[in-house]
Parts: C-alpha cells; sequence; structure tokens
C-alpha cells in the first residue's frame, strides 16, 4: 500500500468507515505483534500489546497529521505500550544511551550490512538480540527485521536522524561482540 492508498483509507476512517481500519490492521498487524513479542518474549503478552496499540491507534487517529506516515506513527505508539508493559512488570533492563563510550564512523560496508541482515533470521541472533539492552533491540529490530529507513526509525523512535544511526551502530556492535564471545566460548569448548 503507498502513501497515497494509505491516506485515503485514513481520511475514510475519519469520516465515519469503520470497517476501513480492517485494512490497516490487517497490512501491519504482523510487525506490531512482532515487536511486543521480541521485546516480551510473550505470545499472549505480545498480542494483547498489539491490540492495545491498534485500539489506541484507533482513537487517537485524529492527531495523525496529513501526509503523516501511518506505520512509524502506529510503531511509536506499539512501542510505548510495549514499553510501559516492561516497566510495569519490570522484565527489561535498560542501558542509557549516555552510558556508553563515543565510537567514531557510523557506516557499515554494504555487504557487512547484507551480512547482518541475513543473520537476523537465525536462532543465534535471535538469541543475542534477546540479550541487547532494550533501546539498541528496537532501533536493530526496526532497521533490519521491518526495514524502516533511518528516517522512519528517527520517527517511531521519537528520536533524531543521527540518534537513530548512532543507536543501530551501536546495537549492531554489541551484537556483533557478543557474537563473537559467544563464537570464542564455543570454539575454548571444543
Amino acid at each position: 500500500m503507498d502513501q497515497q492508498q494509505e491516506q485515503q483509507v485514513i481520511s475514510a476512517i475519519l469520516a465515519g468507515d469503520v470497517d476501513a481500519y480492517a485494512v490497516l490492521v490487517n497490512r501491519y498487524q504482523q510487525p506490531i505483534f512482532n515487536l511486543a513479542f521480541r521485546m516480551t518474549s510473550s505470545q499472549a503478552d505480545a498480542a494483547d500489546l498489539a491490540q492495545e496499540a491498534f485500539i489506541k491507534a484507533y482513537e487517537q487517529l485524529y492527531r495523525l497529521r496529513q501526509g503523516q506516515k501511518f506505520f512509524p506513527w502506529l510503531y511509536t505508539i506499539a512501542l510505548n505500550q510495549t514499553r510501559n508493559f516492561l516497566r510495569k512488570n519490570k522484565a527489561a533492563k535498560t542501558l542509557p544511551i549516555d552510558d556508553c563510550e563515543p565510537v567514531s564512523g557510523l557506516d557499515y560496508s554494504a555487504q557487512q550490512e547484507e551480512r547482518m541482515c541475513a543473520q537476523l533470521d537465525g536462532q543465534r541472533v535471535q538469541e543475542a538480540l534477546a540479550g541487547l539492552p532494550f533501546d539498541y533491540r528496537e532501533a536493530v529490530i526496526l532497521r533490519y527485521r521491518e526495514e524502516l529507513s533511518m528516517e522512519d526509525l528517527a520517527a517511531a523512535l521519537e528520536i533524531s536522524v543521527s540518534g537513530a544511526k548512532m543507536r543501530v551502530h551501536r546495537g549492531l556492535r554489541k551484537l556483533r561482540e557478543m557474537m563473537e564471545t559467544d563464537d570464542h566460548g564455543k570454539q575454548n569448548a571444543l
């Protein structure tokens, strides 16, 4: 669905066509569920959180600015719902971005980026992703699993584009370190 079609659906919903919302739900339910599942590791909690996000988005749809993309806006709602849930349940530990040492250079070669994208489907990477601090995990997932542009990622996380790039970079670096540590541990065990 392109931006124009999405705007037509949103206009129909705002004009009173309640059934038109199903188009948006069908289009985005899987990425929203995936976000909640990866953050909570619970299918039941993820389903509940996704449903809550869609309900809240429907109730607040009138706040979506004309021309604003729906998915980053919805993703922000789902992300906030999940963060609130995790805070209430004390299930996640976050690492403030300021606590990390600064690094230079944000760009990875295209080959490294393609390799990282391919690996995101592997079980080993999923386990390592689960071990990342929440802020980094969500940035890496948005960029490589949901394939958001840096601009859309920044909008979803409500941070600057440079902040989004830094968060993805640091998340990838930490993920790489975790996987290398895991590789060395397995080699030493042999």
